[in-house]
Order: C-alpha cells, then sequence, then structure tokens
C-alpha cells in the first residue's frame, strides 16, 4: 500500500514539473496568432519562419520560432556595419596617397610613382557626381602640373593594408562573376567591375554591340556568344567569367530593340586599378616607359625615399554608409570590415579579424555569441547563422548607441529609397519602417525600426528561409505582418 503510494506521488510530482516546463517554454516562445494566421495561411506555410517586436524597453510583443537559428542574409549587415560604426566612428575617412621614388628631370620623372591603397571603396562616381575617374584625374593632375610628361620607372601599387585574401569563406563560386561578388582589396577601383552595356540594335539572328567602362580596356576579353531574339521574346540572362582568368563569356538572348547594363568582376583587382590609371595616364599624354607592379609588403612611408606628390582624401564613413546599407552593398561592406581590422589591430586587415571585431561588438551588445556563426560581413556565406531574437536584441541596444543617428538613417526608408524604394508603396506602412533587406537564394529577411498608427516605435525582424515560392510574393507576407504590427499598437 505505502509502495502504490509512492508511485503515485512520483507521478503527480512528475506531472507537476511537466506543467513548469513547460510554462518556462511557453514564456520564451510567444506565438502570435495574427502571425500565425498570416503566414499559415499564405503559400509559404512550408518554409521556416521567424518573427520578433519588441517595444523599446527590450519587451517582447509579438514572436513566432525567433529562438532558433536563421540565416539572415542581409540582414547580417545591421551587425556588422554597426560594429564598423562603432570602430572607425562617423567621420573616419580614408586617404589614399601617391609618392615619387626619384627626382623630376625638366619633364621627366626619373624613378617609381607608387600609390598606396588604404582600403578606400569609393574610388569611383558614387560620391563624385558620377565621374569615376575623379581620384585618378587629381593624382594625374598633380604630376602633369608639376610639368612631367614622361615616368621615367614603373607604376606601383602597394596593397599591404589588407591581407591577401580575395574573397571571405563561404562564397559561392557561381556568384563570382557579378558585381555583389567581387574581390576585396586594399587598392581598389570602380568596385573593382567593367561595367558592360549592351545593344541589341542588330537583325534577329545576329551578335548585339557591346561596350565596356572603362576605355573598352583590354584587361579583360569578351567572348560574345549573345543572339538577338525577337522583340516579343523575353531576356533571357547569362554571364559567367571564367574562373582564374578576365575572360568573360557572354551567352544572353537579348530582344531586338533591348539595352542592358551589367557590372561583372574582374580578377586581380589592384592590377586592374594599375592598368586602368596608367591608361588614364598615357590618354593625357604621360607616357610610363617602365612596367606596372603590384607590391605586398608593408613599407614604412616615412622613409625620406618616400616624396608625397598628392592624396585623396574621402568623403566620411557615415556618406558611405548611405551606400552599405540603404544599397546593401556588399563591396563596402566587405571593405569597410577589413578596415576596421587594420586600424583595430595595426596588422594587414582581414576577414577573421574584422569576424573577432564584430562578436567583441555583439557580446557587448547582449546579444548571445555562442550562437552566432559568420563568415563575412555581407550575409552571402551559406553558413552565416544567428536567431531573430539576437539580431532584434542588436537593434534594441543600437537605440541607446551614440552613433544611433548615423545608423538609423543608413537604413532604407519603406517605399522612399534604397532597397525598400519600391516596396510598401501604397501602405499604411510607407515612410514609417526604417529597414534593412536581406536576399540570398530561399532567404528573405527585413528588420529595423517603424512607428504603429498610435505612434509606438516598435523594433521589428521577419525572416524567412527555405522557401520555393517566388521572392516578391514572400515580401508580400513580409508586408501584412508588419501592417498587422502596425494596426495593432
Amino acid at each position: 500500500m505505502s509502495q502504490k503510494k509512492s508511485i503515485c506521488l512520483g507521478a503527480g510530482a512528475l506531472f507537476a514539473l511537466l506543467f513548469t516546463v513547460s510554462t518556462v517554454q511557453a514564456q520564451q516562445v510567444i506565438f502570435s496568432p495574427e502571425i500565425v494566421n498570416i503566414i499559415e495561411n499564405s503559400r509559404t506555410n512550408d518554409a521556416f519562419w521567424s518573427v520578433i517586436v519588441r517595444d523599446t524597453t527590450g519587451k517582447i510583443l509579438e514572436g513566432y520560432n525567433f529562438e532558433k537559428l536563421v540565416r539572415p542574409a542581409s540582414n547580417l549587415k545591421l551587425l556588422t556595419s554597426a560594429a564598423i560604426l562603432d570602430e572607425l566612428g562617423p567621420d573616419y575617412q580614408f586617404r589614399t596617397k601617391m609618392y615619387g621614388i626619384g627626382k623630376q628631370v625638366d619633364d621627366t620623372w626619373q624613378g617609381d610613382i607608387l600609390i598606396r591603397g588604404v582600403g578606400d571603396p569609393s574610388i569611383s562616381g558614387r560620391f563624385y557626381r558620377d565621374d569615376r575617374f575623379h581620384v585618378f584625374d587629381k593624382f594625374f593632375s598633380a604630376l602633369y602640373d608639376r610639368g612631367i610628361r614622361k615616368i621615367d620607372g614603373n607604376l606601383i601599387g602597394n596593397d599591404a593594408f589588407f591581407d591577401q585574401q580575395p574573397y571571405p569563406k563561404g562564397w559561392s563560386w557561381e556568384d563570382l562573376s557579378f558585381y555583389y561578388s567581387v574581390e576585396i582589396s586594399a587598392l581598389s577601383f570602380n568596385n573593382n567591375a567593367v561595367d558592360l552595356t549592351v545593344y541589341a540594335r542588330g537583325d534577329v539572328g545576329e551578335k548585339p554591340e557591346i561596350e565596356w567602362f572603362p576605355f573598352d580596356t583590354d584587361y579583360v576579353n569578351f567572348i560574345n556568344n549573345q543572339v538577338i531574339t525577337p522583340a516579343d521574346t523575353e531576356y533571357d540572362e547569362f554571364y559567367r567569367r571564367k574562373s582564374g582568368t578576365n575572360t568573360i563569356v557572354l551567352g544572353s538572348k537579348l530582344p531586338k530593340g533591348y539595352v542592358e547594363k551589367e557590372s561583372l568582376s574582374i580578377e586581380d583587382a589592384p592590377l586592374f586599378f594599375l592598368d586602368t590609371f596608367r591608361k588614364y595616364l598615357e590618354d593625357g599624354n604621360i607616357e610610363l616607359s617602365g612596367g606596372i607592379i603590384v607590391d605586398s609588403k608593408p613599407q614604412d612611408w616615412n622613409e625620406d625615399r618616400y616624396q608625397q606628390l598628392a592624396e585623396h582624401v574621402s568623403v566620411p564613413l557615415d556618406s558611405m554608409f548611405l551606400q552599405l546599407n540603404k544599397e546593401s552593398d556588399n563591396f563596402y561592406a566587405e571593405m569597410l570590415l577589413k578596415t576596421a581590422a587594420a586600424e583595430h589591430f595595426d596588422a594587414a586587415g582581414s576577414t577573421e579579424l574584422g569576424i573577432s571585431l564584430v562578436k567583441d561588438f555583439a557580446k557587448s551588445m547582449k546579444m548571445d555569441t555562442t550562437n552566432i556563426e559568420i563568415e563575412d560581413a555581407s550575409g552571402m556565406a551559406a553558413s552565416t547563422l544567428l536567431k531573430t531574437e539576437d539580431l532584434n536584441q542588436l537593434l534594441v541596444e543600437m537605440r541607446n548607441h551614440p552613433h544611433f543617428d548615423v545608423y538609423k538613417k543608413s537604413l532604407p526608408v519603406a517605399g522612399q529609397d534604397g532597397s525598400l524604394k519600391n516596396r510598401f508603396t501604397n501602405s499604411p506602412l510607407k515612410g514609417e519602417v526604417f529597414g534593412k533587406t536581406g536576399y540570398v537564394s530561399g532567404v528573405r529577411s527585413l528588420s529595423g525600426y517603424m512607428e504603429s498608427i498610435s505612434g509606438e516605435p516598435l523594433i521589428f525582424s521577419v525572416v524567412t528561409n527555405n522557401y520555393t515560392e517566388k521572392t516578391s510574393y514572400v515580401d508580400t507576407i513580409h508586408e501584412q505582418i508588419l501592417e498587422s504590427i502596425y494596426v495593432k499598437y
């Protein structure tokens, strides 16, 4: 009898324990009926969804699977850009310098000309009224105005500010032909890409005409296998740069009258910089008798033999952040991460050193760094994983960061600019959402700040993984979720 009673008490204790555990779990995992209903009634109910909404105190108001690991795609830039901003500050500027070794005799520079790369991602037209030769012209003018018409020596580019790894780990080789997966180098020009324009001007069955920036340069070799199709057909894109070369195969099918513009990556970024600058000098009647050389060894730039001839000072970091986050620019993210690492550790900037800074920063933002896997700055690597709960926690903590205004202003605004320009255009959330988008195959994400219908500030994250529907459809579900939150609060 006493033994039976003991067993019953044990069962009761076990029930109580299970009830307590399930209650704790229910408190940790909030299933919002409105959000669940939107997801379950969509065509993407078989995908993985993760949603979390907090108020400004950090209290979780809405949630669904937010404690699970997800692939964030470019939502990772919310973390990496915050760490970069914290490390460098909004006023940070790049200083790319041109030096001479030797001396000027009449109209000839007898010796070498050197360009010291410091990781500036903006040596393009982005901040200089679309003048992509702005920096080259400054360096050219410094030589020309001194009366130099010939360089009796070599043109040397030093890229030792960064390590010699052109790509982060985990990037897909299939992406490496395109502008969003270019090389990362301390000496970079035009985002390390050539800009191709294709004109389908001829007759059906003929090859379209092509031209490219800069100078239709022979630094790249295009194999034009494209064909013009009837005007009522669809554009069918195909570009591929042969691995380890600057030979680019073009195989697109373009409707008659179609014009296509595409930025395609190049191999060996610092050499591309030097080759283009040499052509620019020669076009301006400054002759180079020697060759172009990439030097990857650290130098003591204070040595007397280095004569500074010119310096380009970039726009401040806060301006570059508009390109990084509003346009979700992978190149800027990776370049700035390596810059932060180089400055912090006084060593060649590397992705690995940059990630160590990001993780330290994440910890200071009360994120659980034991559950974060990061391989790059931009979110392109498939192995990148984090919890939306932690990503959202970062956004809450950033509200108290001294550079929060710069951070928030760098985010796209719904229906107005950046990667959100064409979203929420007919929504009450137009102009009310400051959010970062993210996309890689099978991943769509959106996180940021919004105000509800009552004016209450909210911090949200919505991430979808493993979907097979069109991304535009997933976007509509994201918008429905945010609109339901907007009305509820």
